[in-house]
C-alpha cells in the first residue's frame, strides 16, 4: 500500500487521524509493506511524525513492514532517532524470570568478568615487560606527580588514621595487662602488630579509599570523554600510557607509608603508655625495640608491597572498565574501592597463614 501525503502538515492544521489508514488497512488483501509518497508536502512538523510513528505502531502489531523512504529527508532522521534507543521499561508488567535462568545468567555474567580481569593483568604483564625493555611509553613527569598525589599527599591521612590505630590497640591491651601488672608489655603489643599486620593492612585499605577510588573515576572520566579511544588511535598503547605509571607509583610508595604507618602506630602507642600508664617514654621505646626484629618489619613490607600492587589493578582495571556516561564513573569508582579492600582482606590472610606455615 501507497500512502500520498500532500498539503501542510502541521500541528496547528487540522491532520487526519491514523484511523483512517487503518481502516483502509482493514479493507481487502493484507498489506505486507506501507510506503509514503511525499513529494507534495509543503510544511511539516511533529504532526506529520506523531502521524507515521503511529502508522509505525500499527504495522508492528500486524506485522508489516512500514518503508520510511519516501518521507522527507529531515522527518526520516528524526524516525531514525526516535527507534535508536528503546523505551525504558517501568515496574508494571515486569516479565517474570525463573530463578535458573537468573542464576544463568550471573554465571555468565561473572565469566565474562573473570575474562575481562584475566585480560587485564595479561596485557598489565605485558607493559611491565616493555617497561623493563625500555620501550614502554608513558611521560615521566605523570610518574613523579602520581607518586606525589599517592605518596607525599597521603602522609596526613595516614598519620591520622595509623596513630588512633595505635592508640585504640594500646588502650585496649592495656586494660587486659595492667590486671596482671604487666604494663610494659603494651609496647610489644602495638610494635609487633604494627610492624606485621596492621600497618600494611591500614595503609593498603586507606590507599584503596583514597588513590584506587581517585584511579578509576580519572580512567573512567576518560573513557567517557573517548581520550583513551584517542591514544588507540594515535598509536599508543593506554595500558603503558595511563595504567603503568599509576601501578609503578603505588607499587613504590605503599612500602614506604607502610614504614611510616608503623612507626606513626608505634608513637601513638607510646602516647597511651606515658600519659595513661604513667610509663617512661624511653624505658617504652626500649621494650619496643627489643621486642622487634627486623623481620617484623620485612613481614610488613612484604605486604604493604603486595596491597599497593593489588590496590593499583583494582583502580586501574575498574578504571579501564567504565562505560561510556556520567553514572558509570562513579560506579567505576565504587566498584574498585570495594575489589580493592576485598582484595587486600584475602591477601592479608593468604599471607598470614603463608608466614605461618614457612616458619617466619
Amino acid at each position: 500500500m501507497v500512502l500520498r501525503l500532500a498539503g501542510s502538515w502541521r500541528l496547528e492544521d487540522r491532520l487526519p487521524g491514523a484511523l483512517e489508514v487503518q481502516r483502509e488497512l482493514q479493507v481487502g488483501q493484507p498489506v505486507r509493506r506501507l510506503s509514503f509518497e511525499a513529494g507534495d508536502v509543503t510544511a511539516w512538523d511533529s504532526g506529520l511524525l506523531t502521524f507515521v510513528r503511529k502508522l509505525m505502531d500499527v504495522g508492528k502489531r500486524r506485522g508489516f513492514e512500514v518503508d520510511r523512504s519516501g518521507l522527507p529527508e529531515g522527518a526520516q532522521h528524526l524516525l531514525n532517532l526516535t527507534t535508536a534507543v528503546a523505551a525504558k521499561e517501568t515496574g508494571r508488567g515486569v516479565k517474570y524470570v525463573p530463578w535458573l535462568e537468573r542464576v544463568g545468567a550471573a554465571v555468565l555474567a561473572e565469566e565474562a568478568g573473570a575474562a575481562a580481569m584475566l585480560s587485564f593483568i595479561g596485557q598489565a604483564c605485558l607493559a611491565f615487560w616493555a617497561l623493563l625493555r625500555r620501550r614502554a611509553r608513558f611521560q615521566s613527569s605523570d610518574l613523579w606527580l602520581i607518586i606525589e598525589e599517592c605518596g607525599a599527599r597521603a602522609l596526613p591521612i595516614v598519620t591520622l588514621i595509623c596513630f588512633l590505630v595505635g592508640l585504640i590497640l594500646a588502650f585496649v591491651g592495656s586494660v587486659q595487662l595492667r590486671r596482671f601488672g604487666a604494663q610494659i608489655y603494651v609496647a610489644d603489643l602495638v610494635g609487633i602488630a604494627m610492624a606485621q599486620e596492621i600497618g600494611a593492612m591500614m595503609t593498603g585499605i586507606i590507599l584503596a579509599g583514597r588513590t584506587g577510588a581517585a584511579f578509576a573515576a580519572q580512567l573512567g572520566t576518560m573513557q567517557v570523554n573517548e581520550e583513551i579511544d584517542a591514544l588507540r588511535t594515535m598509536g599508543i598503547v593506554p595500558l603503558e600510557f595511563l595504567v603503568l605509571p599509576r601501578m609503578l607509583a603505588l607499587i613504590l610508595m605503599t612500602p614506604l607509608l607502610t614504614i611510616y604507618a608503623d612507626v606513626v602506630g608505634i608513637l601513638g602507642g607510646a602516647f597511651v603508655g606515658v600519659t595513661m600508664l604513667k610509663l617512661n617514654l624511653t624505658v617504652y621505646l626500649h621494650e619496643t625495640i627489643r621486642a622487634l626484629t627486623l623481620a617484623d618489619f620485612a613481614k610488613g613490607l612484604v605486604k604493604g608491597g603486595v596491597f599497593g600492587v593489588l590496590v593499583a589493578w583494582a583502580g586501574c582495571f575498574r578504571g579501564m572498565q567504565c562505560g561510556r556516561s556520567s553514572a558509570a564513573v562513579g560506579q567505576a569508582a565504587t566498584a574498585a574501592v570495594v575489589l580493592g579492600i576485598v582484595s587486600i582482606i584475602v591477601a592479608e590472610a593468604i599471607l598470614t597463614v603463608l608466614y605461618n606455615a614457612l616458619g617466619f
